[in-house]
């Protein structure tokens, strides 16, 4: 299996209310490192898994709806906890569905996609997304 990751950050404010979440039940701002991880089985006919620019700009434009938005006033998120677990799987999806519409067919040759947000050096969470099926 090979790989190719692009890592690109955003920012955005959200609350989580429940009382699991602390002080985080008001209000605040977080700033994320979101790497994506594409995945093949076998490297394309230019021995690549993706190209880098196409990935990166996949990913701009699905972080360009996110960045510097209140989640708590996303169409979105409605009635969702935008948890860092819940943005992941978020973004991974909306990838995926960016890939399916590049054109030229490469993004569907992809055996998945994982995406890691990392909220500090010492926290993040990852979603897998299996596209083989």
């Amino acid at each position: 299996m090979f790989s190719l990751t692009v890592r690109r950050h955003f920012m955005i404010a959200h609350s989580l209310p429940r009382e699991v979440f602390g002080p985080a039940q008001a209000l605040h701002g977080a700033t994320f490192v979101a790497e994506v991880t594409f995945r093949r089985r076998a490297l394309n006919q230019d021995s690549i898994v993706l190209d880098i620019g196409a990935a990166g700009g996949i990913i701009e434009n699905v972080l360009s709806g996110l960045n510097y938005k209140n989640l708590d006033e996303h169409p979105d998120f409605e009635g969702k906890l935008s948890t860092t677990e819940a943005l992941a799987e978020y973004i991974a999806h909306a990838v995926a569905a960016k890939l399916t519409d590049d054109g030229d067919g490469d993004g569907r040759e992809l055996a998945g996609i994982d995406v890691t947000l990392r909220e500090n050096p010492d926290a993040w969470a990852t979603y897998t997304l299996d596209l083989s099926a």
